[in-house]
């Protein structure tokens, strides 16, 4: 199986790369639009803000390739929130391919911290993405901006209010939470990634 890694100005990418080679995957890291077509799957991942990297991916015409993708993808992290219609980090029109409006958390009280980080358990929807985990499996999360929850959520986290852990839309797969830190259960989400049809 080949397994693509969109090559982009974000951080956090390497971490999941060395997640794939410890399940025995070694993934192609790429920017070339004919690559990501035909490989098996792609992860679209990173750390970044999301202005600054719709600019980026719009000027290398990235965002079209993404969104004309047929294999399985997933976006993880900022991937998730790039693949929704907008977002209030930088006022940017984004991919596109979930119809939400990406938010700011706004702390409702002291001990609300922004950005979120730290471990949260997952409530979740039967999803082929999710299978496997255990009742409320424990992820790792490091954000400052949410998905709401909408049609396509398949699990929430609760942080100030409920919101979108993880989503999915015909072939693309998203998650907030970082699978390459979250431990046995991020790496069962992979897997079961890999395996989706």
């Amino acid at each position: 199986m080949e397994v693509a890694i969109v090559k982009y100005n974000a951080g956090n990418i390497y971490s999941v790369v060395n997640a794939l080679r410890r399940m025995g995957i070694e993934p192609l890291l790429t920017d070339d639009a004919e690559q990501l077509r035909k490989a098996d799957r792609v992860l679209f991942p990173g750390q970044g803000h999301a202005a600054e990297t719709m600019e980026y991916l719009k000027a290398h015409r990235l965002d079209e390739v993404i969104r004309d993708l047929k294999q399985p993808v997933f976006g993880i992290c900022v991937g998730q929130q790039l693949l929704c219609k907008h977002s209030e980090e930088g006022d940017v029109d984004c991919i596109g391919i979930f119809n939400a409006e990406v938010k700011r958390f706004q702390p409702e009280r002291h001990e609300d911290k922004v950005p979120c980080m730290g471990w949260n358990n997952l409530k979740f929807t039967v999803n082929p993405l999710m299978e496997g985990l255990g009742e409320n499996p424990y992820v790792y999360f490091v954000h400052s901006y949410y998905v709401p929850v909408c049609e396509e959520t398949i699990a929430v986290a609760d942080y100030i209010l409920p919101y979108s852990a993880s989503m999915h839309k015909d072939n693309f797969y998203t998650c907030q939470f970082h699978p390459e830190k979250s431990g046995k259960v991020g790496e069962k989400i992979l897997r079961n990634f890999m395996e989706i049809k």
